[in-house]
């Protein structure tokens, strides 16, 4: 049990039928704690520690990542969720 433990947590939330309210959320987590997240309503990257705060101006400045990052929410969550919900909604 002795070491570190790093992961990264992203996910689509949305409660209306067509996805208009969706957001993107990732997450950045060391030992349990999240450090930096990106949170598609806001839009950019905000950190939580001192390292994470380090982290999130270093991605905020680079425009390509925090455009990448950006289009997550069409590109990955909307995406995703039509065929999710069509493999629903369809079903009687």
């Amino acid at each position: 049990a002795n070491g570190y433990y790093y992961s990264r947590w992203a996910k689509c939330i949305w409660s209306s039928h067509d996805l208009s309210d969706m957001v993107f959320i990732d997450n950045y987590i060391f030992n349990k704690d999240v450090y930096i997240q990106f949170n598609s309503t806001v839009g950019k990257f905000v950190g939580y520690t001192e390292h994470g705060v380090y982290n999130a101006q270093l991605r905020n400045n680079n425009t390509n990542y925090l455009q990448q990052e950006r289009g997550q929410v069409e590109g990955y969550c909307k995406h995703n969720a039509e065929i999710d919900q069509s493999t629903i909604t369809d079903k009687s």
